[in-house]
Order: structure tokens, then sequence, then C-alpha cells
């Protein structure tokens, strides 16, 4: 994968199960691809490569943009 496409093929219910087990404690930093695929986010790990190794912030600041991105697309 490259990052061409960003997270745009990634869906919006596994961005918020992966925001939830942020805000819940349950991710090891840096992200690795193998902890989305444990967690059965088999479909964000196939589009993750934006994430992959970015610390805590990094990685809430990502997703928490990309489904605002989506959500104000959608209103």
């Amino acid at each position: 994968m490259g990052f061409g496409t960003g997270l745009s093929g990634a869906s919006t219910e596994e961005l918020k199960q992966l925001l939830a087990a942020l805000h819940h404690g349950r991710l090891a930093f840096p992200l690795e691809r193998t902890t989305l695929l444990v967690m059965g986010l088999n479909g964000l790990a196939d589009h993750a490569d934006l994430l992959v190794g970015l610390d805590e912030r990094g990685v809430r600041s990502v997703v928490v943009a990309v489904l605002a991105e989506r959500r104000a697309a959608s209103l």
C-alpha cells in the first residue's frame, strides 16, 4: 500500500473502533499493523500505512481528522 489513497478505503466503523480502543488505553505505540489484525480490524490494516509507526498523539490526530471530515461531508 502507498500513501496515495490515505485512509479513504478504510471503513468508518473500523476507524471508530480504533478510536475507542485508543480512548480505553488498549493500544501499544508505535502502532503496528499486527495490532490492527489482532483486534480484527483487517480492513483498516490494509489501509493503515499512514497510521503504522505513529505514537498515540499521531494516531488520535489522524483518526479524529478523518472521522470529522467524513462527518462533515455527510451533512
